[in-house]
This record gives structure tokens, C-alpha cells and sequence, in this order.
């Protein structure tokens, strides 16, 4: 069975070695300072941030879920942003990146935010096969500009 936690520091080690495991997959490289300052947001608890790990029954770190809430214009309650999601080679399709999804859902409700909402990459397919049961597909394009 799965176990989901709130990070703490004690965590750090695992989540590192399971964020360069997600660095890898999308083929991205972070400076370290972001790194950093980024865990250092899921402990501090006046930022709205937040992070979970999911654990197997030996204890071991097998994903992690980084969400935010944030204002909408279109709701009076927030939106919940999933950010990352990562689950370890070795257990996908075990229903771990599943059991992660329902844990920010779960604190989207207890935070009164009117939709979770998360983007992947069309390559993404072993993880849109799982997203396209447990979510709608909104239709939109994702846009952006750089600005560093």
C-alpha cells in the first residue's frame, strides 16, 4: 500500500534523488539555489506552495506532488495548480501517480479551490493514459514567455 505524506526536512534526501529522476525524464537542469529555495517553500508554511512523497510498504520513495494554490478570476475560491508529479520508474502503473493526484485533489477540497488542474507534455503517454481517466481534457493551449 501506498502512504502519502506532507514533506518535511526529514525528507529531503528521497525527494531529491526522485526530483533529479523528474529533472531527468523532461530532460531539464535546474540550478541548485532553485532546487533549493523550492524545498525550502514546502516547509515554510505561509507559502502556498506544497509538496507530498508517496512511500511503498518497505518505506521506500517511490513519487512526489508539488501544487499551489492560487486567486481566479473565474471562481470566488482558488484553483489548485499541480505542478509536478513524479512516480519512479520501477512502480508506474501501480496506481501511485493515481493515489498522488487524489491527494492534492483531497486538499483542493479542504482548501475550497473550485478545480485542480495540471499540464503534461504530448510525448507524456504512460502518464496522459492515466491522466485521461482521471481528468477532463479542457481543450486550452498552453502558452508561455520566458522572461530570464
Amino acid at each position: 500500500m501506498t502512504t502519502i505524506t506532507a514533506l518535511t526536512a526529514d525528507d529531503r534526501a528521497d525527494w531529491l534523488t526522485l526530483w533529479a529522476g523528474y529533472l531527468e525524464f523532461y530532460e531539464s537542469v535546474i540550478a541548485p539555489e532553485v532546487t533549493e529555495t523550492t524545498f525550502a517553500r514546502f516547509l515554510n508554511p505561509a507559502e502556498p506552495m506544497h509538496g507530498a512523497i508517496a512511500r511503498d510498504d518497505a518505506g521506500r520513495a517511490v513519487g512526489i506532488v508539488h501544487w499551489l494554490e492560487h486567486r481566479a478570476t473565474w471562481a470566488i475560491g482558488p484553483y489548485t495548480y499541480l505542478e509536478d508529479l513524479f512516480v519512479a520508474a520501477d512502480v508506474r502503473g501501480g496506481g501511485v501517480g493515481r493515489a498522488l493526484i487524489a491527494h492534492v485533489t483531497d486538499a483542493a477540497r479542504a482548501a475550497g479551490s473550485a478545480k485542480v488542474y495540471w499540464l503534461t507534455a504530448e510525448s507524456n503517454g504512460t502518464a496522459r493514459t492515466l491522466y485521461d481517466r482521471v481528468a477532463d481534457r479542457s481543450g486550452f493551449i498552453h502558452y508561455q514567455i520566458g522572461l530570464d
